[in-house]
């Protein structure tokens, strides 16, 4: 369980990609290529190391030049940060880099481009970093195949990447096959896993959740329900409904967006049979649902379960709590998209209208019950330990969740009384009532108004108000003022590092992908793509530590990346999983880590006293540090307190997922 101020972590969860739309929310935490075969699972190796680099830079304590490591598309924009560290734990380092730049074939070690770095800002600090930096801009090489970037006097190099069409595609498997290691209840086979993360099946043990029991009546068996299988949410292995609906639609948002890319091969139990894996995903999602839905439409707001590593030796009870509004309309959601899209696919007609009948019975559940709560893990009814973030939400999140879910309900069913809800509702919106406030802490209720506002039959008006706000505050100095006034150097704005960071630049980038989405905005296709692209990168590499956000990536080309990651299964301590290069196999790869979190992470107020574990003073990033260096790559629980750096979440995946999918 995680020890956080459920303060500190509202405005976090709300960028975590599960329901964006309350602010009250918190939490932990081409062809489809149907029939194709399955990819190989990832073959772990013991102590793992990184990909070899032309030379190793002087630089004591980060590297000179960052780069995405695993590439770049060939038509975008390229450029490399060089970085002499001010402030901050690497201060001691220094580097200015030479007047020429050069680009190399790995293959060959031929030149094939040259340039001068510009400095960035004129030479300035950046506070956000603590660093100044310089852009060497090789946007001009498009030829496909491997190179580094080299400092022709210094002798620096980059690490070795690729440019290529398909540069991103590999990634994109193992960020998706996140989810599958995230499924409760399902066996995770060497075949599909890799033999390192082989795993049984997790809390199907007598008393779990095959036959959980009401929170409140542990010793009633007259409780007792399937709510058998979903995903863990985060770190911890406790399933939110609420968050859960958010995930599902989110996977079926990436496919919907980008239909052609999406193939049958990525390597989990149902490759191969003719659907796309991404749907597949979701559609286990989606199975998890239905067992959470009473008779009456509502449905059961959390299943809390006790961790371990690995998870199959669960042997805990299963505990769930009552059905709440707000669960019911996000799953109501989560059913009306999924009927919407998996409908389309023939094989699952039936399940898509029995899914649309489990939609409008929510609906009208909720539409009748509006202000049904359950404060979890909360001592005043006795839940506590049940979850370990706070599922429930307000007044407002409920109206966005009812928005969302008759938004969804109208694209599917085309019932005017749906489009009636959200003509009379949407102004509400912080979008419409604060004048075109574009927010990535808002951002699934400004997907869900631009899907409304994209249908042909919404209500033209009403689609031209979505439409205009979300330009114009994309237009402002918050969005593209701060892209055409280069305000940071690693080319990733945002306006705070707080808990899930790395979520928040992947909303970031879809605010932008969005424009081109639903053919808004002034500005040239190719420039919004640029734009995005700059907060991939930044999750790629182009960031102060030249780490790739995602874990055990070097089989896919990293040279750096999260190696520990705050996590149940993959715990601090363990022989086989704590650490990639330390460990056996250390965690699988593609998990997105939560990233840099500025003035939120301390460890135990009591330390250094309370236990020897604290050590003699703060570790050193990620305390102290500027925003962007708040971050440390490492999993310890109490009294070091890793998690709102180090853990992972399923909302960050999905908005990863949708960023990295849109440019694939």
């Amino acid at each position: 369980m995680k020890h956080d101020s459920m303060t500190d972590r509202r405005k976090f969860l709300l960028a975590a990609g599960v329901n964006l739309l309350a602010l009250g929310l918190a939490g932990c935490g081409g062809s489809t290529g149907g029939g194709a075969a399955a990819s190989p699972a990832p073959t772990p190796s013991p102590n793992p190391t990184p990909s070899p680099t032309p030379t190793a830079s002087t630089m004591l304590l980060g590297p000179a030049i960052v780069v995405d490591q695993f590439g770049y598309l060939p038509a975008l924009e390229k450029i490399a940060v060089i970085r002499d560290p001010q402030t901050g734990f690497d201060a001691s380092d220094s580097f200015v880099p030479g007047a020429t730049y050069e680009v190399v074939n790995a293959t060959t070690n031929a030149v094939v481009f040259s340039g001068a770095p510009a400095a960035w800002n004129g030479g300035a600090q950046d506070i956000s970093s603590g660093d100044k930096a310089w852009h060497f801009d090789f946007s001009d090489v498009t030829a496909e195949g491997s190179y580094f970037i080299r400092d022709a006097q210094r002798q620096q190099v980059s690490p070795t990447f690729a440019i290529s069409a398909t540069v991103y595609a590999p990634v994109l498997k193992a960020a998706v096959r996140y989810f599958f290691y995230q499924r409760c209840g399902q066996e995770k086979t060497a075949t599909n896993a890799g033999a390192g993360w082989a795993d049984g099946a997790a809390f199907v043990a007598p008393g779990q959740d095959r036959n959980a029991r009401l929170y409140s009546a542990k010793n009633d068996p007259s409780t007792e329900r399937d709510v058998s299988g979903g995903w863990f949410d985060a770190g911890d292995c406790n399933k939110y409904t609420s968050w859960a609906a958010g995930y599902v639609v989110a996977l079926l948002q990436a496919y919907a967006q980008r239909p052609g890319i999406w193939t049958d091969d990525f390597n989990i139990p149902e490759s191969g049979n003719g659907i796309p894996d991404i749907v597949d995903e979701a559609k286990w999602g989606l199975d998890w649902l239905r067992r959470m839905q009473l008779a009456n439409g509502s449905v059961l707001s959390i299943v809390g379960e006790a961790g371990a590593s690995p998870p199959s030796s669960a042997t805990q009870p299963s505990y769930y709590g009552p059905a709440n509004t707000s669960a019911t309309l996000a799953t109501a959601s989560a059913f009306a998209f999924g009927a919407k899209v998996l409908g389309a696919f023939p094989a699952l007609a039936s399940y898509a209208a029995d899914l649309r009948s489990r939609a409008e019975l929510a609906w009208n559940w909720a539409d009748a019950n509006p202000k049904v709560l359950f404060q979890n893990n909360d001592a005043s009814n006795g839940s506590e330990g049940l979850g370990a973030g706070q599922q429930e939400t307000d007044d407002f999140g409920r109206l966005m969740l009812k928005l969302q879910a008759a938004v969804y309900l109208f694209d599917l069913t085309a019932n005017p009384a749906y489009r009636a809800f959200v003509d009379s509702n949407y102004n509400q919106t912080h979008l419409i009532a604060w004048n075109n406030y574009v927010t990535p802490y808002e951002g699934d209720t400004q997907l869900v108004l631009l899907h409304y506002a994209s249908l042909p039959t919404a209500t033209p008006n009403v689609a031209a108000a979505i439409k205009s706000a979300f330009a114009s505050g994309m237009e402002s100095g918050s969005f593209w003022g701060k892209v055409s006034g280069k305000a940071d150097p690693y080319r990733a704005y945002i306006t705070d590092y707080i808990w899930g960071s790395n979520s928040v630049k992947s909303i970031w980038g879809n605010l932008f992908l969005d424009l081109n989405q639903f053919g808004l905005g002034t500005h040239p296709r190719k420039d919004v793509v640029n734009a995005a692209a700059g907060y991939l990168h930044y999750l790629h590499g182009v960031n102060p530590f030249g780490k790739v956000y995602l874990t055990n990536m070097y089989g896919l080309g990293a040279t750096n990346s999260v190696n520990q990651i705050f996590h149940t299964w993959f715990a601090d301590g363990s022989a086989k999983w704590d650490d990639a290069k330390k460990s056996t196999f250390g965690p699988p790869p593609g998990f997105l880590v939560g990233g840099p979190n500025y003035g939120q992470w301390d460890w135990d107020s009591r330390c250094p006293q309370i236990s020897p574990l604290c050590g003699s003073e703060r570790p050193q990033p990620p305390y102290g540090q500027p925003p962007q260096k708040s971050y440390k790559d490492f999993n310890d629980g109490w009294p070091l307190n890793s998690w709102p750096i180090a853990e992972v979440s399923n909302g960050y995946q999905a908005n990863y997922i949708r960023m990295l999918s849109r440019l694939v």
